[in-house]
């Protein structure tokens, strides 16, 4: 492990981000999104790094949005990544609870659903409990985040078991309520419990001494970031042409 400072890391997944050239996403919240998982101790950098192999390649459009009931909506993300759009589609989620008193947000092919920690913490602050839950294919193989009104981290629940007939493996759903959800009742089944308290310690001592970072994963979002920045730079004296000499 090594020492990062907070600008670093931004600095950092700033630089990767712009020179994916992505038209969906804004490389300053995405920055945002990975330093504070990374502060909590959830390993940001190394989600972003997973992302980083696939963005690239993913549909770079809109998400579709389709409002399937009075409190149900559903939005497609065409097969990318949760930072890139989940910004835009909490801002809407948030509209639409308007007047209500629960909201469901069915994700959709989806990837990088780690990196939605962010967003989610900001609803606490604003009035608004919320849970969000997905399966994975690869151990932890299902997650659910329960974060209550007023709380400045989520109770975490991890389990390597997933129901047999799962298929949802790229989806996610975000369900949000102007009331407090029932912790207990919605954690049964899960074998791992990571508590509010002890991520709100780790952002602290993160604030107070720095962030720590996998060494490796640290060398691997640096040669990304100064990758990208390289061929771009290339891609540009390319574009420019070559000087012709003077003829006299």
């Amino acid at each position: 492990m090594m020492i990062v400072s907070h600008n670093e890391r931004v600095a950092a997944v700033n630089k990767a981000f712009l020179g994916m050239r992505r038209c969906c996403g804004e490389a300053d919240v995405v920055a945002n999104m990975v330093a504070d998982l990374q502060m909590v101790g959830l390993d940001g950098v190394r989600h972003f790094n997973n992302a980083s192999n696939y963005i690239g390649l993913e549909s770079d459009t809109p998400v579709a949005i389709s409002v399937t009931s009075d409190n149900t909506v559903e939005v497609d993300l065409h097969k990318s990544s949760v930072a890139c759009h989940l910004p835009v589609i909490m801002d809407y989620a948030i509209e639409k609870m308007v007047g209500k008193k629960a909201l469901k947000i069915e994700l959709l092919n989806c990837h990088n659903r780690w990196l939605a920690y962010s967003e989610l913490v900001k609803l606490a602050s604003k009035g608004i409990a919320c849970t969000a839950s997905w399966a994975n294919g690869s151990n932890p193989k299902r997650t659910l985040y329960v974060l209550n009104r007023g709380c400045v981290a989520p109770e975490l629940f991890l389990s390597d078991e997933v129901s047999p007939h799962t298929d949802d493996y790229h989806n996610m759903t975000i369900e949000l309520s102007i009331h407090d959800f029932d912790v207990d009742a919605l954690s049964q089944g899960f074998e791992q419990h990571i508590t509010s308290s002890s991520l709100t310690e780790s952002q602290s001592n993160a604030w107070q001494n720095g962030i720590e970072v996998d060494e490796k994963e640290w060398g691997i979002l640096k040669e990304t970031a100064t990758a990208i920045l390289v061929e771009n730079s290339q891609r540009s004296v390319q574009g420019a042409g070559e000087l012709e000499p003077e003829t006299i």
